[in-house]
């Protein structure tokens, strides 16, 4: 889930630097007509390393469709989160999809796209006596964007968790929300990468883990843990997840806006998410 956040303490420094760096820049005399977007690679089902190296998954496929719509050639390439947006900053890419989530603390340094997608997020466990067993069926809890929250909810998942050791993907949203309601009563231990901290989740190494529930569901079938606890949705996660732009680049995202509004209207995300998630996600 990418929807992502702590690794943006680094990302913003980098960022800031590639601004003063770039100045005022020259992409906006740009025609558009091919562009670099940097992706993880590694964040099954929204993007994942195909054999043979392609990219394949959700945001592949969907970004395939729109960059059709926009008339641009794209060339998908796999970033790590870390240098994505210094990357992103540097000229080294012109567009960031990633399962980006859209904050405002984001959004001071790079510009977004409308969202196509907006999502819950949960707990997941391999031993449900820590938590009790959720899913995309159950009612999520909405909060704002005010990450603490003294709802019942949440209590009580705190109350499960005390002493247990969370894993967290770096850099991601929900790392405030963790951090601010977990850590207390929990330890809580951080990954570069899902695929690291869901192995030490299967191997009893960590107790839980939180992301997004569409990453969850659509490993179900391969993976020993299971949703968890009550899901966490609303403005607490921000609009939803979007294209990243650098700021100057205005003109190449209202060409992506363009084409994200056409494929929610005519139903391409809703099929891709259907494929890819077993899910509706559109915002």
């Amino acid at each position: 889930m990418q929807a992502k956040y702590t690794r943006l303490a680094k990302a913003l420094i980098g960022a800031a630097l590639g601004v003063t760096l770039l100045g005022s820049g020259s992409a906006g005399a740009k025609e558009w007509k091919s562009v670099t977007i940097a992706l993880d690679g590694s964040y099954a089902p929204w993007n994942l390393t195909l054999p043979g190296g392609k990219l394949g998954g959700f945001e592949p496929e969907l970004v395939e469709n729109l960059c059709a719509r926009a008339q641009i050639q794209c060339k998908l390439v796999a970033q790590d989160w870390d240098g994505m947006i210094p990357g992103l900053q540097a000229g080294k890419f012109d567009v960031l999809m990633d399962a980006i989530s859209i904050t405002p603390d984001r959004e001071k340094i790079i510009a977004f796209s409308k969202p196509y997608a907006s999502t819950p997020a949960s707990f997941a466990v391999s031993d449900t006596k820590i938590l009790p067993k959720g899913g995309p069926n159950t009612q999520p809890l909405k909060l704002d964007a005010d990450s603490r929250s003294n709802a019942p909810a949440i209590e009580s998942m705190r109350h499960a968790l005390k002493g247990k050791t969370i894993g967290i993907q770096s850099g991601t949203v929900y790392t405030g929300f963790i951090n601010a309601n977990f850590k207390d009563v929990a330890s809580v231990r951080v990954y570069k990468t899902a695929p690291e901290r869901d192995l030490d989740l299967a191997n009893g190494r960590i107790d839980a883990t939180f992301d997004d529930v569409t990453y969850y569901t659509a490993n179900a079938d391969k993976s020993p843990v299971v949703i968890a606890g009550t899901m966490i949705a609303g403005p607490i996660w921000g609009p939803g997840e979007g294209l990243a732009f650098r700021k100057q680049d205005a003109d190449l995202k209202a060409k992506f806006d363009t084409a994200i509004t056409a494929a929610l209207a005519d139903g391409t995300v809703k099929k891709l998410a259907l494929k890819w998630f077993k899910t509706d996600v559109t915002p």
